[in-house]
Formats: C-alpha cells, structure tokens, sequence
C-alpha cells in the first residue's frame, strides 16, 4: 500500500522540475517537496531554490539537475571571475529582470548564465540588446544571487511572484504587454479608419515603448538611418550602420500602422494623410544635456507607408576639416578655392557621402564676425552659430531660386545652396559667384569631371560655368577597419592590378582585412573614411570646356595636372591599411579615360 502512495506521489510530480528528479531518484518524498513548494508560494522564487534551503538538495546536485532538465551545461559563477567589458554589454536591470548574467563572449558569441534557459523570449531580448548571438548554460538561484550582489553590489529585487521587477525599455516586455486586438486599431484606408482611430493607436503605450526602444537603440548602436519597412505580410527595422544596412528586427505586423502614427505625431506630420510623402524633424533630449536630432521621410508604398529617420548628432559633427580625411595637396586646393572673395565650390556625391560635412566644415572655417554668411537648405540638418540658415518649403513657394534671389537682397559675403537641381538656381547661383560673392553647393553627379557635363545639361552656359567654378570636389565614404581584429589578407596579385595598383607598387604594401571581434561586432569594419577626388578649374580645363571636351578627356587631363580621383584616393587608403579591397571596388569605379 505503501509503494502506491509512493508510485501515486512520483505521478504527481512528474512535472514539477527539480522537485520530481528528486522524487524520481528517490532523494527526497512527495511531502517534502510539497513542504518546499509552500514555502516557495509563500516566499516567492524557483522551487529549487527551496529544495536547497530545506537541506533536500546541494547547490551542485542542484545545477546537475538543472542540467540534465534544460539540456544545457550548469556552471557555478563562484568559479568565474567575469570581465568588466562582458558585464557592461548586459544593463544590470536587464540582469535581474531576466535572472540572466553574462559570462564570457568569443568573436560574435556572448555565453550567458541563466536561471531559466527555457525562456526564449530573454534570449531575443538579449539577443537584440547585445548584437551578439546567445549561448545559454544554466546557474542556480543562490549561484545567480551572489555573482549579482558581488559584480554589482546588490541584491536580486523580486515582485510579487519572485520574477525580477526592475522596471526597464526592451523588446520582450513590449512585446508581452501588448493584445494585438487592441492595438490593432489603424485600418487600411479602404476600411475608413479616423483620425481619433490614428491618433489612439499612435498613443498606445507599448507602442510609444517599442519606438523609443528603436530609436535609442540606433543611437546606442552608432546608426545613421533607420527604416522601418512595411511588406505584405511582415514588417522590418534595419540600421544604417558605417553605410550597410543591417536588419535588427521585425515587429508584429499587426503594429505597422501604429508605428508610423507614433513617429507621425513625433515629428509633427498629418496623421491621417497617408497617400503622399511626408517630411519632418524630431528633436529627442537623452539624459540632461544630449540632444539627438532625426530626420523624418514618410514615403507611402504598397503595404503601407515606408519611415526612413536620418539620425543628426551634432556632437559627432567633424568640422576641422584637416581631420576630415582629405591628403595634403587635396586639403590646399580645398581651402584655396574657398578661400577666395568669389566664385562657386562645388561639392558632389550621392546621399550618405558626407556633402553636408564638408560644406558645413568649410562654412566653419570662414565664418568670422565680419563675414555675412547665408545657406539654403532642404533640410537644415545642424544648427551654426553666426549663420543665417534657411529651410525650404516649397508647397509655399520657398524654394532653392526664390530663397537665392532673396539671399542676394540681404548684402551676403557666402551662399551655401543645399543643392542645384534646376536651371533656375543654377543659373542664380552662377550669376551670384560673379557678381562678387562665393558660393558653396552640392550635386549628384559620379566624379567631378561629369560635374561639369551636369550643369552645360541643365541648360547654363560653358563660359558662365568656367567662368564662375573655382573647385569641383567629388567624395564618398568607405568603411574603415576594425583596429581590434586587422590582418593580412591574401589578395591575387591580378586582382589589386585590375583595381588600378601599378604594377612596381605589388608586393610593397600588405593589404588588411577585418577579421571579426566584439569591438565590431564581428563585421570586420569600425567607423568610415573618405575617399576624395578634388579638381580645380585649372586654365587648361576651362579651355577644353569651352571646345566641348568629354568627361573623359576633362578626367585625362586633371590627372596629368595632379588630381587623385577617387579610385586613387581609396587605393592609397588601401596601402595605408585602413579600408578594404571590398570598400575599394564598392565605392569607387576603376578610372577608364
């Protein structure tokens, strides 16, 4: 009769973890356990954390069994003597909340002791905050206890029902909140959803939660943009970081419309206008003295509305422009084209090129208190003291032309136009740079000969352009290597003579590579450099423009008068050992003239 109690009692704890192993083994009866499982009702925490204060069980026995349970190797943080560095990549809130301690990382791994390895949901959340990928081994309570208070000076907080309750912004508890019926209250325009609709769903609190989280974690992670994308049955968020985009999650779907209400009414948009673009600014303050600006693009697409948010640090704004990355005959050609009473400096490259660095850099070096100086600008990304910065608007008619008309009213010293898209401000700007004043712009063109092509196209004439063009710089950005993990790659010989190195120069220089590390992120790459390719209207230039020269005759010559395009640019860079073989060809085109 006895042994049917005892069979009856193993039965009813066959899912009780530890507490069963125990009565499995024949190490403790039903009766204790259920003794250390009021105990544990009472008091809170994991029943094996009773078990061993009841003296059922040891700490190891414990983490044996814990092992066995999980299927993950136990450890005893008492053994370990943690780095410094590994304790900061985990915030200690984020430690006690999910009972969760890091312990070691290898390249792109990070090994975490945890008290519950079966929560999935943690491992995301660490997952997301660390960028690190996550191996799991499995600690006691009592073990995880006393690395906290000895690696942190304090005692693990619990709530209620002995989880951890420290209140903190992240994934996994955004996520737990939210009921997707009732977040889900944007409808599709077809389904006629109202502004109050909108402007509730913006306002929903574990939305407002999750799009601080993603915008505070850009910043955390070095990002300069941030999209958020909408497709047909999912969505994503992916950073920009040293110009790749990198995925870092993908929210509810149900949440898309919500998302992009909340960063509507952040940065002052229609709500409820969802079928034309949008622009605006939001300005976050971290902390009591950081501020972060963003700037806003809403594009509608197919599913749903695309969120691109450009990330404005003007603390991480570089405006000496002897760091900017420019060699030594590049940097005196620079300054002694903007250096001049008049004449136009232009700038060009794509988006994400650092344009706007080197104008506002420029713009520092000449800014002194008997200079006038005025920019228009489309957006005005950062804000100079001792300028006059104008933003456009051009559904009132404020644009680049009208807002240069007014400029040459207001008795300048130094335009600054954001670009020459048309005719009209080209034609402006030209007239501006002969008529006594600089002026400083940007365009999109390839290199700086085709600048010159871009303008006789948009209908300004070659006399007015060589006339008034004192320097054209062409610039893009490459990745730089990561200092912690460089070494020497092994590059066919054939290959660095098809990317332009002359032949003598071969095996005189080692080429580097980004072998991967926690600095980086394991991506090879720390940070970026520019590439650069400057060209001033030397007198032989203008003669050929005048006679209708091609853009590869334009390019021929500079080079003989001494530009380094920017193929040569990035190629010295490459010798030097600070960018890659594979930043070298993404970036630049080889030079065919």
């Amino acid at each position: 009769m006895s042994d049917n109690k005892s069979g009856s009692s193993r039965s009813s704890f066959r899912r009780s973890g530890a507490g069963a192993l125990l009565v499995r083994d024949d190490k403790a009866l039903s009766s204790e356990v259920k003794k250390a499982q009021e105990s544990q009702k009472k008091e809170g925490g994991r029943l094996g954390k009773h078990l061993a204060k009841q003296g059922l069980i040891d700490e190891s026995e414990l983490a044996s069994f814990l092992s066995n349970q999980y299927k993950v190797p136990a450890v005893s943080l008492s053994d370990f003597e943690i780095e410094e560095d590994v304790l900061a990549l985990i915030p200690v809130d984020v430690v006690q909340k999910h009972q969760a301690i890091p312990l070691s990382r290898v390249g792109n791994t990070l090994i975490v002791a945890m008290v519950d390895p079966s929560n999935i949901y943690a491992i995301d959340d660490l997952k997301f905050i660390t960028g690190y990928n996550i191996d799991v081994v499995v600690t006691t309570e009592g073990s995880f206890a006393g690395a906290v208070e000895q690696y942190y000076g304090q005692e693990v907080q619990q709530d209620e029902e002995g989880s951890s309750a420290i209140p903190s912004i992240d994934y996994d508890e955004i996520m737990n909140e939210i009921d997707e019926d009732e977040v889900d209250v944007v409808q599709d325009e077809a389904d006629g959803a109202t502004v109050l609709d909108l402007e509730r769903a913006a306002e929903d609190a574990p939305v407002i939660r999750l799009v601080n989280l993603i915008l505070l974690d850009a910043i955390r992670k070095g990002a300069s943009d941030i999209h958020i994308e909408p497709y047909e049955k999912s969505m994503r968020v992916r950073y920009r970081i040293d110009g790749v985009l990198y995925e870092v999650m993908k929210p509810p779907f149900k949440l898309k419309n919500s998302i992009t209400s909340r960063l509507k009414v952040m940065s002052k948009l229609d709500i409820a206008e969802r079928r034309l673009p949008q622009d605006g600014r939001i300005k976050l303050r971290i902390g009591r003295d950081k501020e972060m600006d963003f700037r806003v693009s809403v594009l509608p697409c197919l599913f749903g509305e695309k969120t691109v948010l450009r990330l404005l640090d003007k603390s991480n704004l570089q405006l000496d422009m002897t760091k900017l990355g420019f060699f030594e005959k590049q940097l005196q050609d620079f300054k002694e084209s903007i250096g001049r009473p008049f004449g136009m400096v232009l700038v060009t490259g794509p988006t994400g090129s650092g344009k706007t660095t080197s104008l506002y850099s420029a713009l520092a070096d000449l800014n002194k208190p008997g200079v006038n100086i005025s920019t228009a600008e489309d957006p005005v990304e950062f804000n100079l003291e001792g300028i006059n910065q104008v933003q456009q608007h051009d559904d009132i008619g404020l644009n680049f032309a009208a807002t240069l008309r007014s400029f040459l009213r207001q008795d300048p010293d130094i335009i600054m136009v954001g670009e020459i898209r048309d005719f009209e401000t080209g034609e402006i700007a030209v007239k501006a740079a002969l008529t006594g004043h600089l002026v400083l712009s940007t365009l999109h063109t390839n290199d700086a000969p085709s600048t010159v092509n871009r303008l006789l196209n948009m209908g300004i004439e070659p006399f007015l352009v060589t006339a008034a063009t004192n320097m054209i710089l062409a610039q893009r950005l490459g990745r730089r290597i990561c200092k912690g993990c460089k070494e020497v790659a092994d590059v066919p010989d054939q290959t660095l003579l098809k990317m332009g190195v002359p032949e003598d120069e071969i095996g005189t220089f080692d080429v580097m590579v980004g072998g991967g590390c926690e600095i980086c992120n394991g991506t090879g790459y720390k940070g970026r450099i520019a590439f650069y390719e400057a060209m001033p209207m030397y007198d032989e230039l203008k003669d050929m423009v005048l006679t209708g020269a091609s853009n590869s005759e334009l390019k021929a010559t500079a080079i003989r008068l001494g530009m380094s395009t920017l193929r040569m640019s990035a190629l010295t860079r490459l010798k030097e050992g600070l960018t890659t073989v594979a930043e070298v060809v993404r970036n630049t085109a080889p030079d065919e003239f």
